[in-house]
């Protein structure tokens, strides 16, 4: 451990919310205000996120990115992670692997500022990924929402559109997209069709 860092002077910071919300523009914010502080700051991602501008940036929706160095797993994150950095951001941690949780915690005991941005809920409204569990072990949470495309309230929800259809509860869990596969939908406006074995139809 570097000098100058306490053992127990971090801390974790989760972004949570739904596509569009605004979680990666968040992210930057904190970590652009961190650098102008006079902070050492290192950006990771996961690798799947190679959307806009590729692996090697974080990119809002909006096109603002921030330079960053993907990650396939947790365990990198640990291989890579500068021993001088004030503050670790991350990225896309829906993607990552369950150990995410534990790096997190250990950066934190290591005097680390950890800010961590993801989706908490995937296409079917279910918890995804190490989500719940960073946000338990967290010092603070926001959850950020969207705008329901179409009614206008708030939007907790991430709508798959397959060929602009809602996309089956027994689709896969990962896929990589934005606007032309998904929508921010509230509660009362996201769909997921299940299939009826008996009657051989979509609920």
């Amino acid at each position: 451990m570097s000098a100058g860092f306490h053992t127990s002077g971090g801390w974790i910071e989760v972004i949570a919310g739904v596509m569009f919300s605004g979680k990666s523009e968040e992210l930057m914010r904190r970590v652009r205000r961190a650098t102008i502080a006079r902070k050492r700051v290192q950006v990771f991602k996961s690798h799947l996120d190679d959307r806009y501008a590729g692996l090697w940036m974080v990119t809002s929706h909006d096109q603002r990115s921030l330079e960053a160095v993907p990650v396939d797993s947790s365990a990198q994150i640990m291989q890579r992670v500068d021993p001088t950095a004030h503050v670790i951001a991350i990225d896309e941690a829906q993607f990552l692997d369950a150990g995410v949780v534990a790096v997190a915690t250990a950066l934190a005991e290591r005097g680390r500022r950890v800010i961590i941005a993801g989706t908490d809920t995937d296409f079917r409204g279910e918890p995804f990924g190490a989500m719940p569990q960073l946000m338990a072990v967290a010092e603070t949470v926001d959850k950020l929402h969207a705008i329901c495309v179409l009614c206008g309230n708030a939007a907790c929800r991430n709508q798959r559109l397959i060929d602009g259809q809602p996309a089956p509860y027994d689709s896969p869990t990962i896929m990589v997209g934005a606007a032309d596969s998904y929508e921010a939908r509230c509660r009362a406006c996201h769909m997921v069709p299940r299939a009826d074995a008996a009657q051989g139809r979509l609920l």
